[in-house]
């Protein structure tokens, strides 16, 4: 098996980043149909990076960068039993690398950023659909818990 190495995101990283957000957004387009049409992007990549309250992860095999995650801290609704989440996000694996590992590395080092900030609770959204998601996540340990409705009023 080969080793890879988990590290927080530079701004140099940027570009793969941002290629890799369009493989995301290219793979969850079937489970959504209110994505707007393209390009759309999700994520502030560069202000992720350089803020204080996330922590973008790459992970690296022979230097190039073949996975990525990010936590980023949020304020808990005032009823829940926690005044802060990290909330998961940005999650992707390059093809020729899942199942290898890679997402659950990733997913151990922003836990650990995690608790490095006194957080304990940890969240993240996933289509229902996404099934190899949703078993991905589980398998690190995360258990289902709010299902999202919606509906379009003609």
């Amino acid at each position: 098996m080969q080793q890879f190495t988990v590290r927080m995101a530079t701004l140099e990283d940027l570009n793969i980043l941002q290629s890799f957000e369009q493989e995301i957004i290219r793979a969850e387009r079937p489970f959504d149909e209110t994505l707007d049409k393209d390009p759309i992007s999700y994520y502030d990549l560069r202000q992720l990076i350089l803020s204080e309250e996330a922590a973008v992860m790459v992970a690296e095999l022979n230097s190039k960068i073949v996975g990525s995650g990010y936590g980023l801290i949020r304020d808990a609704k005032p009823y829940l039993d926690h005044k802060k989440y990290t909330y998961l996000g940005f999650m992707y694996t390059d093809s020729a690398q899942r199942g290898k590992g890679v997402n659950k590395a990733i997913v151990d080092a922003l836990m650990h950023w995690s608790k490095s900030k006194g957080i304990h609770e940890v969240r993240l959204t996933v289509y229902n659909d996404n099934a190899p998601a949703i078993r991905a996540y589980e398998k690190v340990g995360f258990k289902r818990h709010i299902l999202e409705m919606r509906v379009h009023v003609d």
